[in-house]
């Protein structure tokens, strides 16, 4: 074994919460004690099992610490885990625990994490859609396939504070990933005393800064401080208010009259509308997310290589980004964002330098190969998210593959972003947008949604043996520049299968109070809430 880190909790402690706000835990808290902010859209769940989506983890991130939490900037830094070793070969990782508790009392164990990976990735645990994400542990697909049983995980307790986690392949990424909330430890000691009612307000135990106290679905999430949090007293919101809206507008105007300090987007092409409004609020910046189009594989006329393609030529990325959105967002002709750690490049489309009236013809060219035309039109219905920007960009997609030819008929239709995922899970659909951003910094992250056997996140039900075989060779690879080869090899075959069609690179649109300090812009769009405090007001004059 080699050491890697070793960092108390006491120095890191010091280094992530700042200076001190007064207040009391209560629904009638002081404004300068409470933090609200807008989420987006409503959770389906805020057990870290269960859960999915950006708006999702903005809440749960709040509640629990993982062996690996984030700084203000989303690095990968210690969490519960104290210190850590890696095995010569990368497959064993051995965590010594910080002595924790959770927030009825109960001492945080190892066995809490063994017990909580196993839950995460038991086939009975419904609801688990993004268990996929810890199938590098070894046995984890087969575990949550039904083939092995749980206990049969590559995660041991030693003893109660000392974890080991085996893996399948190396993975440099594993600090990152293990600050992902499926990652995150769940109280054993509650769960299997009143089962999948843990997280009802009046059950929940958690090990972060932040304890749910009350939730009115569609209308708001309230924590308050979990006062057996290290360093609790030093924590300047002392109440955290969560709204789950998704109208933009009134977000904007609610900030404007002094409701809401954070919002997680705002009007797409009106940034200067409403920096005027609010001076010093917008945020834009990169973000490690791709808005994409993905077709039912299984389904025709999707199960057409050449469909799939002709829609993807079609598609006019410049006008949805630099006419519609307005936002600094980038017409994206690859599936895995640039910059990403040990991924100097990305894949392309090999047409993606075509005049678009040569694209537009190839597009037609293709649907005419596979039989259509006049007599056999090409209809299907695409349905989008209700939330941010989407309804704006459908139309303009259903006018770009419309252009192909008159006998291309697409109609659009509007669903709730959750039961639109909820769908996408299913296959319960022809096509679709949808997006990812990233969980941890790696194009693993990203090409691992086209593997068969990663399951209901692999929305289009794409599968290629060769696809597969191509990042199991790259998770075997000690050498990270052959390992970065191969990973574009990958994503080169499912760019030219069509498996996804990507339309933009997102930025993050976030509306921030200037008074709030210790929020930090940064790719995945992760902010705490424990890093944040209130500029004191000026006395007055």
């Amino acid at each position: 074994m080699r050491p890697i880190f070793h960092r108390l909790w006491s120095v890191l402690l010091a280094g992530l919460i700042l200076a001190a706000c007064g207040g009391p835990s209560n629904r009638d808290a002081p404004p300068e004690s409470q933090l609200r902010r807008g989420i987006g859209t409503s959770p389906d769940s805020l057990d870290p099992h269960q859960a999915e989506g950006t708006w999702a983890n903005d809440v749960i991130g709040d509640m629990f610490i993982g062996l690996f939490t984030e700084n203000e900037k989303s690095e990968p830094i210690p969490g519960v885990a104290e210190s850590w070793t890696v095995s010569d070969d990368g497959l064993v990782w051995t965590f010594k625990l910080k002595p924790w508790e959770w927030s009825d009392g109960v001492p945080l164990t190892a066995d809490d994490f063994v017990f909580s990976f196993r839950r995460l990735l038991d086939p009975k645990t419904t609801g688990a859609v993004y268990a996929s994400l810890q199938y590098g542990i070894k046995n984890a697909r087969e575990v949550n396939g039904g083939e092995l049983p749980p206990e049969a995980l590559g995660v041991r307790a030693i003893d109660p504070q000392t974890l080991e986690i085996t893996l399948t392949a190396p993975a440099p990424y594993l600090p990152g990933l293990l600050k992902h909330y499926t990652a995150f430890a769940v109280p054993k000691h509650v769960v299997e005393t009143v089962g999948e009612k843990w997280t009802d307000p009046a059950n929940i135990v958690v090990n972060g800064p932040y304890k749910l106290v009350e939730w009115r679905t569609g209308d708001f999430i309230r924590s308050v401080v979990n006062e057996r949090f290290p360093g609790a007293a030093d924590l300047c919101f002392k109440e955290l208010v969560y709204y789950p809206r998704s109208d933009h507008d009134a977000m904007v105007r609610l900030a404007q009259t002094g409701d809401i300090d954070m919002n997680n987007s705002f009007p797409t092409g009106q940034l200067a509308e409403v920096e005027r409004k609010l001076p010093g609020w917008p945020r834009i910046s990169p973000m490690m997310a791709t808005t994409y189009i993905v077709a039912n594989t299984k389904r025709a006329p999707f199960d057409d290589t050449r469909v799939r393609k002709a829609l993807a030529m079609a598609m006019d990325r410049e006008f949805v980004t630099d006419v519609i959105l307005k936002g600094g967002q980038i017409p994206s002709y690859n599936f895995v964002p640039a910059g990403m750690n040990g991924y100097p490049e990305t894949a392309r489309f090999t047409w993606a330098d075509m005049p678009r009236d040569q694209r537009l013809a190839e597009a037609r060219a293709l649907l005419e190969q596979a039989g259509y035309g006049p007599s056999r039109p090409l209809e299907f219905e695409f349905i989008h998210r209700s939330t941010g920007d989407n309804p704006r960009i459908a139309p303009a997609l259903q006018d770009s593959w419309a252009t192909i030819a008159d006998w291309v008929r697409p109609q659009i239709r509007q669903v709730e972003t959750q039961v639109l995922y909820n769908q996408l899970q299913q296959k319960d659909y022809e096509i679709a947008d949808t997006g990812w951003v990233a969980d941890y910094n790696d194009a693993y992250n990203f090409l691992y949604l086209l593997d068969s056997r990663t399951g209901p996140m692999n929305y289009g039900d794409y599968s290629n043996p060769a696809y597969d075989a191509l990042l199991d060779q790259a998770n075997n690879e000690l050498d990270l520049t052959k390992r970065a080869a191969l990973l574009k090899q990958a994503e080169q075959l499912i760019l030219d299968d069509a498996a996804v069609m990507p339309l933009l690179n997102r930025v993050t649109q976030m509306l921030v109070n200037p008074d709030i300090t210790g929020y930090a812009d940064n790719p995945e769009d992760i902010h705490r809430a424990w890093f944040m405090c209130r500029k004191p007001k000026a006395p007055a004059q």
